[in-house]
């Protein structure tokens, strides 16, 4: 039984009492967020559960957020990458003038950016545009992509 819990039960408190009603209601949120990547990621993601990560030294700094991957027929690719570039306000010039906000390139062609999560890309990693907009202000170029399959 942890500390907190055992003078929470002697004092007849609850946890969000003792601790602080914020701290309380993150913890048990951080504690199912570890990404399964090595501590050198700026970015982490799992295509086999939908799910990418923000981290720094190893540990999660934001997510995990839902993520559609590529298609079948244009899947992402996996392995370790490096982010090439960034552009706020990217279209594509290999899909019809495609507006692709807040892209965040890892790989010639494919890149985080705000999209539907119920349409699959063309290899690139569909975002929430609140996600598109954290990944886009948080990573840097050359900062480290993981991405697992």
């Amino acid at each position: 039984m942890s500390a907190i819990r055992r003078i929470s039960a002697a004092a007849a408190l609850t946890a969000a009492a003792v601790i602080g009603p914020t701290v309380a209601a993150t913890a048990p949120a951080m504690a199912d967020t570890a990404a399964p990547c090595g501590a050198s990621a700026k970015a982490c993601v799992d295509l086999s559960t939908d799910q990418a990560w923000l981290m720094k030294d190893g540990q999660v700094t934001y997510g995990p957020v839902p993520i559609d991957p590529g298609s079948k027929s244009y899947p992402t690719p996996s392995g370790t990458f490096h982010v090439l570039s960034k552009d706020i306000n990217y279209h594509s010039t290999e899909f019809h003038n495609a507006l692709m906000p807040y892209s965040v390139f890892f790989y010639p062609g494919d890149a985080f950016h705000a999209g539907p999560l119920d349409v699959a890309s063309h290899g690139c990693i569909h975002l929430s545009t609140s996600a598109a907009k954290t990944f886009y202000s948080t990573l840097q170029r050359g900062d480290e992509v993981q991405i697992l399959s």
